[in-house]
């Protein structure tokens, strides 16, 4: 149970490439990030990754019209049908080559899938009650290079598909007498996009060069004609059903680029009736992407400069023209109402939803655009901060899966980053000479801490305090010591021999653990004026050291493969484990030595202890990150983090197809002059940039933390930011079971009004809505009685149930009386036991804090609203007394002005 850790979510990915989709309802949107999916909640702020992975990172997404299933694709061809709704797999397929777009039908009965140069039709899994979810219904023939795009009328009629031959072609979902396929000219350039109008047969084409051309046809969607059956082919249709002999392949339909004149006649006619361009004279600019809203004529287009474009159909009436980066927008998407438009940039892994009319932004995220370094949880463990390569500092809310605030202050990679035990600080050191502190209070750097010369920071470490921070260097071999409070450099401590890689503050005492690759773990004493207390000598270059929860013993990851465990009180070694085998490293493409043989000079780069200091988890340059029993010493659990092959050093041979007699055909790049970035016009080079090289990332584990409510762990790796949860709700795990105790002897013992004996029951059986129908059960003036009379073992079960059912119930007061007679009753008793209860209370101090921020919020509102109409009510009667005594004013003036206007007639009469 303990290590029944799941993938419950994936942090700093947002976008990676694909196409992004709006659900039915318009309010979510998916997106694909490598080889997974996320939903993000637009209207409720949330997001969240399926639990589901495909082999390779996913090309396109098919949503059906119900929005409950989703066809993934990935850059292999593979394909899953997932349920959006049980969020699980259903079936796998594989299509065997690469596949460009799939799109279902609006009806929902059938999808159409785009590779090479054929489109293939399909029966909609889940319509007909078929074994196979994948049933072939028709292949069309006809472009000439390879399909891009695909677009339904509203009836589910008729389906255009774009090519890369600068072809549109319009086929019949039937066979219709006058339309089984048309072909569409007037480009130079890849089709990017073809759309058709609302309930109609006229279609928008956009190529890459940025052209637009409006067609009309000459026939409505009702004029289709169904096509006379032949009596032929029922009579072989009957033969087929009778022989079973082989897989039924689908109906085959070639189309002709110019078909003769017989084959035309009575038949649907296409005309061009206008041609638009989006870029002006000179300023040329490649067109990525675009989507178009059927009931708004709204088109959306999106090019390689990072600009996008609105316009108003067919008129082509310029609406607005903004810049989201300099990078290529990858992917567009309009929901449903037409009011929120998606845009996906994949090369700064940017998602954004933008909503036209009032021009703001619903969502904007964007993950680290090179790799995540550094992590640390917040003491409740409510938030996570980043650093990464990038030099940008990112904090993470872990219930919404969103960044809330992005510090870039550094001006090179962040190597590391820590919370202050207050939960409001944020330090991060890093390669450009600075320790900078952010407050979370008024988002802003208020600390900089430098050294007397300019030396890189690798590693930092802060006191439990909070008021003493530390950073080694990598360049001059010294720790550097700071006061939080003035910002000035207490001490510089030198006594190493090579680059310091790790600094880990003990909980407890004033004792600073420092790791170097001079071969020693050295301690120093604060209160001693930083004298070395110890050096522990290692066999290889120390790496990382971590103190355990109560500061009793001291863990190190040395360049040997070991983790050696440290009594540092009297210098005593008290254990070790031998890892080196348990990381088990993948081959990379171009490595000339074996997996086995490479994994000899690899170790683990980051360590951290659980909660409760029981068990230590343990990763590096593999896939695997390793949790081992520190008392035992042995390997309990070992997690693959990671099943995607479209990343380096995933398995552990090399695949034999993809080896030639002059090598690897990895080393063939592939990615020379793509048309994917914006073409620089090198001298000679006809498309793209000769100089553009495409790489396969490295899968590796840069850092990994400990939740310190013991519920999670969170690991920074290529793919992202990944976090594993406890998963208890299908897990049976009874707690000193008995014969006796039952659902139905629970229940009657509840009957009986013995409260106390019913919760133990409950708990002895452990099962969630058990625990929580007898605990509701209880009324709340006995609930003080209930709490004296459990069991200190009981106590703390107990509290762990509140922390877990704070997060979901609506019965907040109730809980809170729990949780308060609780800790009045049995606070002396908890606290002689506090290291081992620590994560249960920071868990429970979790769940009423962001209740508390959330009613405070409310509350706040609320009173200012009460204040407001208080105001207003007293107000009224006063501008009422004040405004009769201005009408007085005004009356006497004027009864003044009328006096003396009198007086000068009667003067001027006179």
């Amino acid at each position: 149970m303990k290590f029944a850790y799941r993938f419950s979510g994936l942090l700093g990915t947002v976008y990676r490439r694909g196409n992004l989709s709006f659900t039915r309802d318009g309010s979510s949107l998916v997106s694909p990030v490598g080889n997974r999916i996320s939903l993000f909640d637009l209207k409720n702020n949330k997001c969240e990754t399926l639990p589901l992975a495909t082999r390779h990172n996913i090309v396109c997404v098919g949503l059906s019209p119900d929005g409950s299933l989703a066809i993934l694709v990935d850059e292999e061809g593979a394909a899953l049908l997932v349920s959006l709704v049980g969020k699980s797999v259903i079936h796998q397929f594989h299509f065997h080559k690469p596949v460009h777009s799939v799109s279902f039908s609006p009806d929902g009965k059938k999808f159409v899938i785009t590779k090479d140069n054929v489109a293939l039709m399909y029966h909609a899994p889940g319509k007909k009650r078929e074994f196979n979810a994948f049933v072939l219904d028709k292949t069309y023939y006809g472009p000439y290079d390879e399909t891009t795009c695909i677009d339904w009328t509203d009836d589910s009629k008729c389906f255009a598909v774009g090519s890369k031959d600068m072809s549109t072609w319009v086929f019949g979902a039937e066979r219709w007498a006058n339309l089984i396929y048309y072909s569409l000219g007037g480009h130079k350039d890849v089709i990017v996009a073809c759309f058709f109008e609302e309930n109609s047969l006229d279609l928008y084409t956009v190529s890459q060069d940025g052209a637009l051309c409006v067609w009309q046809c000459d026939t409505e969607l009702d004029g289709l004609k169904p096509m006379p059956p032949k009596e032929d082919r029922k009579k072989n249709r009957i033969k087929e059903d009778e022989e079973f002999l082989e897989e039924t392949k689908g109906e085959e339909i070639h189309g002709k680029a110019h078909p003769n004149e017989q084959e035309i006649r009575e038949k649907v006619k296409y005309s061009r009736i206008a041609k638009y361009f989006f870029n002006k004279e000179g300023d040329f600019n490649n067109l990525t992407s675009a989507a178009y809203h059927k009931k708004t004529h709204l088109l959306v287009t999106g090019f390689a400069s990072g600009v996008f474009h609105l316009h108003e159909l067919p008129d082509f009436n310029l609406i607005h023209s903004l810049s989201i980066s300099d990078q290529r927008i990858a992917s567009i998407s309009i929901n449903c109402t037409g009011d929120w438009i998606a845009f996906g940039c994949s090369g700064l892994g940017q998602l954004l939803v933008w909503e036209w009319q009032s021009e703001s932004y619903v969502l904007k995220q964007q993950g680290h655009f090179n790799s995540m370094v550094s992590l640390a949880y917040s003491p409740d463990g409510q938030y996570i901060v980043t650093g990464g390569e990038d030099g940008k500092v990112k904090v993470w809310n872990t219930s919404s899966s969103f960044c809330f605030v992005t510090f870039t202050d550094h001006t090179s990679g962040v190597t590391a980053v820590t919370f202050t035990s207050s939960g409001y600080v944020i330090l991060s050191a890093s390669l450009d000479g600075t320790v900078r502190a952010f407050d979370l209070h008024r988002y802003r750097n208020f600390r900089t801490f430098t050294s007397p010369r300019p030396s890189q920071f690798s590693c930092l470490a802060v006191d439990s305090s909070g008021e003493i921070v530390s950073a080694g260097s990598q360049d001059s071999f010294e720790i550097y010591i700071w006061s939080m409070q003035s910002g000035r450099l207490l001490d510089v401590l030198a006594g190493h021999e090579g680059p310091i890689s790790s600094l880990s503050f003990n909980p407890v005492k004033c004792v600073l653990a420092s790791g170097s690759w001079d071969k020693t773990v050295k301690l120093w004493d604060m209160l001693d004026s930083w004298r070395t207390k110890e050096t522990l000598m290692l066999n290889s270059d120390v790496l990382v050291v971590a103190f355990r929860p109560d500061g009793k013993e001291l863990a190190v990851a040395s360049l040997n493969g070991q983790i050696t465990f440290w009594d540092h009180e009297n210098a005593v070694q008290v254990g070790s484990i031998e890892g080196r085998h348990d990381l088990q490293m993948g081959r990379k493409e171009l490595d000339k030595i074996t997996a086995k043989q490479s994994a000899k000079g690899k170790s683990f780069t980051t360590l951290c202890y659980s909660a409760d200091g029981q068990s230590i988890l343990a990763g590096g340059l593999s896939k695997f990150v390793c949790i081992y029993n520190v008392k035992e010493q042995i390997l309990m659990k070992k997690f693959e983090i990671s099943c995607n092959l479209s990343l380096d050093a995933m398995e552990e041979y090399l695949d034999r197809r993809k080896m030639t007699e002059f090598g690897s055909m990895a080393l063939i790049d592939e990615g020379a002059g793509d048309e994917d970035g914006v073409a620089i016009p090198l001298p000679g080079v006809k498309r793209g940039d000769m100089s553009y090289r495409r790489f396969k990332p490295e899968i590796r584990v840069t850092c990994l933390r400990f939740s310190p409510t013991g519920r999670s762990w969170a690991a920074t790796t290529t793919e992202g930011l990944l976090i594993y949860s406890l998963d208890s709700g299908m897990i049976f795990d009874p707690f000193e079971l008995d014969i006796d105790v039952t659902p139905s002897n629970i229940r009657k013992t509840l009957h009986q009004k013995e409260y106390a004996m019913a919760i133990i029951m409950a708990l002895k059986l452990n099962e969630k809505k058990l625990i929580q129908e007898v605990i509701e059960a209880v009324p709340s003036d006995e609930v003080e009685v209930v709490c004296s009379s459990l069991p200190d073992l009981y106590v703390e079960k107990v509290l762990e149930f509140l922390a877990s059912a704070f997060e979901i119930s609506c019965h907040l007061e109730f809980y809170l009386i729990w949780a308060h007679k609780l800790l009045m009753l049995h606070g002396q008793k908890l606290k002689t036991r506090s290291q081992k209860l620590l994560p249960v209370i920071q868990f429970l101090q979790k769940s009423i804090q962001r209740h508390f921020e959330d009613v405070s919020k409310l509350c706040e509102w609320n009173i200012y609203n009460i204040k407001y109409a208080l105001a207003i009510s007293q107000q009224r009667g006063m501008k009422r007394l004040a405004e009769t005594a201005v009408d007085e004013e005004e009356s006497e003036s004027d009864s003044d002005y009328l006096m003396q206007e009198g007086h000068k007639d009667s003067l001027s009469s006179s």
